[in-house]
């Protein structure tokens, strides 16, 4: 009979377990762009009403 551990395949977890990750980072990663855009987006704005 053959040992559990010769069958068991962990590959499906270490696969879940990396897309959990970069979901993770994905939503930081747009979240951090969009309040840099917003941000950048504000003081541009405001230099270029001074300039005028």
């Amino acid at each position: 009979m053959l040992s559990p551990l010769l069958w068991s395949d962990d590959s499906a977890q270490d696969i879940a377990e990396y897309a959990v990750m970069l979901a993770v980072i994905l939503v930081l990663v747009v979240g951090t762009v969009r309040l840099v855009g917003t941000n950048a987006n504000n003081v541009f704005s405001s230099v270029a009403s001074s300039v005028q």
